[in-house]
């Protein structure tokens, strides 16, 4: 999969593409969604065969901001970025592979907040940092620009004193509501009149300030398309609430209790992620630390 932003399910039929549906009943893997902040990315240099550190920007096509030691970081980084960066290239253990997880935060209490959600752990983290991995990447030119990126299948071991992954086991199931409503879904897709591209991403933005306001979606011109795209999400929310998983932290928003971020499925058919946006979306579109990519 090219190293690109995961979409929402909804979002992905808006110019015809309607493989989500496909993916909905089909037992995809499935990983927590954690919402740290900023992304890391860590591993071996396929230019020069050094380890590095860095944010999502070492895989710019231009200003590539990759540290392989103290003094890069200083130079590319600054402010809180650069002082988590600087004890990741500390701690990270060394590995010939590459891969991205969210910053959870510092070692010494329980209770984490890097973005918009809290995490409360039972007893206090020992390890110097915290972080959530999800990705793994290939390098088939050698390059970091031209970096494919996979879902992190396997279990990275944390160290003791040091690093905690954290990475929660999750599972989800199919029921016949959701079967049914993507069978309807496609009868429903051949009276939509689609949109192109550039139209779609148009309409991506228009969403997400609905989103972010709260307000009455209403922006499509094309009320078949409009009813495909609320039906998907629907049958996203069904799905959403079949997801669970073994996670050892309770999430908090605000002292309220919440569930996790959200979930990110894949599988042959593709990748995409499961977020309540009407809950979730809305609150870290308003209450997000870090700028998200």
């Amino acid at each position: 999969m090219k190293n690109t932003h995961i979409e929402h399910p909804e979002d992905t039929i808006l110019t015809g593409d309607l493989s989500v549906l496909d993916a909905f009943v089909t037992k995809s893997k499935l990983s927590v969604k954690i919402d740290g902040a900023p992304a890391i990315v860590w591993g071996t240099d396929p230019s020069n065969n050094q380890f590095f550190v860095g944010t999502k920007s070492v895989f710019n096509k231009f200003k590539i901001k990759i540290n392989h030691n103290h003094t890069d970081i200083d130079r590319n980084h600054q402010g809180e970025v650069a002082d988590i960066l600087h004890r990741c290239l500390d701690y990270l253990p060394f590995t010939t592979s590459i891969y991205q997880g969210d910053f959870i935060g510092f070692g010494g209490t329980d209770s984490f907040n890097p973005n918009t959600i809290r995490y409360s752990f039972p007893t206090e983290i020992p390890e110097e940092i915290i972080i959530a991995p999800h990705t793994v990447y290939d390098t088939p030119r050698g390059t970091l620009k031209d970096a494919v990126a996979s879902s992190l299948d396997n279990e990275l071991e944390s160290v003791e004193g040091e690093v905690l992954f954290v990475k929660p086991k999750a599972q989800y199931d199919i029921t016949d509501r959701i079967r049914e409503n993507c069978a309807f879904a496609k009868q429903m897709s051949q009276l939509v009149e689609f949109v192109d591209d550039k139209t779609a991403k148009e309409l991506k933005k228009a969403l997400n300030q609905c989103i972010r306001e709260g307000v009455e979606i209403d922006l499509f011109e094309n009320s078949n398309l409009l009813s495909l795209w609320k039906l998907v999400r629907s049958i996203k929310n069904d799905l959403l609430a079949e997801c669970y998983s073994d996670a050892q932290y309770e999430c908090y928003i605000n002292d309220e209790i919440v569930p996790d971020e959200g979930y990110v499925m894949w599988s042959d058919i593709g990748t995409y992620k499961l977020v309540d946006r009407d809950e979730f979306s809305r609150a870290n579109f308003n209450l997000s630390k870090f700028a998200r990519g």
